[in-house]
């Protein structure tokens, strides 16, 4: 793709790094051919060919429109089109630089501006979320159909096992996942110490910062993300030889705060050790030996394996868990379009509703499909979404494994 990068961008850090994604684009579209929203709309500037013509007309200094920010937004972030693209374009990284500068010449509507304010001061605030959760769970009984599917029940975590091991592992509790699915956690914590690894939560950690990256509120994101890292930093100095995400869109952007901090001078070489200690817990488990957990039983559960868009897409670790299920004697059963998003997608399943249940509609009747009796997944988004949307047990698939493995 030929550029012309206006002044005001063209000797920018962000300018020079979105014009050399610009230029591996060879405008092929096998993109759209994957991307949920063009799927669902059948417009070309809801696709991701579309959406990096819009970036580069703005980069090249064309006026910018409300229409232009509604089309970036309708983005699900997937990348999805990252796994399809034969040239290896980078359209997520290039959709930050897109959005960032469309909001600084776009006034977003007060109504929407509102929605996302509200969000990056609730979401990203364990207390916060959790009295806002047990209000709705409280208030359960008397709310309409439509809104009591987004309420989860409230769930109980088990303890987590006090034995101590030489190998020690971190773990991010997170935001939003210790009060709908406490136990997450406490069941990692005691599959990996069957295989004599301590895992621990520091204090002082808590969100990794996507909610607020992704709601307007970058600057508010990268302190979330300091704030961990001076967390864990006396941790990894000690000889934490992991930080272990259970929720992969949280590993994702973990993964990425070297990039996101990379002109921090106080925390930019901290920030690329932090990404380069992040595993999601099936690659942890992918390196150990399994022999270690064993079950006397012989499962004959069937389960339908969703994997997010932030673990086969983001961090490219697509059949890892899959792998490790097979293994453990379980059924998967086949999931049509399982490459496609089930439309949480973080805060999108709330600032962009219409799509986000056509997306979950499509999701869970392909999940449904095969017959299962329990559905997994592997990112805490995903499983509040999809368990909205249908009656069928939904669970972090680590849970299911801890209740397979006993020790020998």
């Amino acid at each position: 793709m030929q550029t012309a990068l206006a002044d005001f961008i063209r000797d920018t850090e962000s300018g020079q790094e979105a014009n050399a994604i610009l230029r591996t684009c060879v405008h092929c579209g096998m993109c759209n051919a994957t991307c949920p929203t063009y799927q669902l709309l059948g417009d070309e500037l809801d696709g991701p060919r579309g959406r990096i013509y819009l970036i580069k007309q703005m980069l090249e200094g064309a006026d910018v429109t409300r229409s232009t920010l509604t089309h970036l937004d309708r983005c699900l972030t997937c990348r999805n089109c990252e796994t399809t693209c034969p040239s290896g374009v980078r359209y997520g990284q290039l959709l930050e630089i897109g959005r960032e500068l469309a909001e600084q010449k776009i006034s977003r509507p007060a109504p929407d501006r509102l929605a996302r304010w509200v969000l990056r001061n609730i979401i990203p605030y364990p207390a916060r979320f959790m009295l806002l959760l047990r209000l709705g769970q409280l208030f359960h009984p008397l709310m309409p159909l439509w809104l009591k599917r987004s309420v989860p029940p409230r769930r109980v975590a088990d303890p987590w096992p006090t034995t101590a091991h030489s190998r020690k592992m971190l773990v991010l509790q997170g935001c939003v996942q210790p009060a709908i699915a406490p136990n997450i956690n406490a069941v990692t914590a005691r599959v990996l110490d069957r295989l004599g690894i301590s895992l621990m939560a520091a204090a002082g950690a808590g969100c990794c910062g996507a909610a607020s990256h992704h709601t307007s509120g970058m600057e508010d994101g990268l302190d979330f993300a300091r704030r961990n890292i001076d967390a864990w930093w006396p941790l990894i100095k000690s000889g934490a030889e992991a930080i272990v995400m259970t929720a992969s869109g949280c590993g994702v952007h973990v993964k990425e705060y070297g990039h996101l901090l990379k002109d921090d001078r106080v925390y930019s070489a901290k920030a690329r050790k932090v990404s380069e200690l992040t595993k999601d817990i099936s690659e942890i488990l992918s390196q150990e030996d399994l022999s270690k957990l064993s079950s006397d039983a012989k499962p004959q559960m069937k389960v339908a394996f969703h994997s997010p868009c932030s673990l086969q897409h983001g961090q490219k670790l697509n059949g890892v868990v899959e792998k490790i299920l097979r293994g453990a004697g379980l059924i998967l059963v086949a999931v049509p379009d399982a490459h496609l998003c089930c439309g949480s997608a973080g805060t999108y399943s709330i600032l962009q509703k219409r799509l986000s249940q056509s997306l979950l509609t499509n999701k869970v009747t392909s999940l449904e499909s095969g017959g299962p009796d329990v559905i997994a997944t592997a990112n805490i988004g995903c499983l509040a979404h999809i368990q909205s949307g249908t009656t069928l047990p939904v669970r972090h698939w680590i849970e299911i494994l801890d209740k397979l493995a006993v020790p020998r």
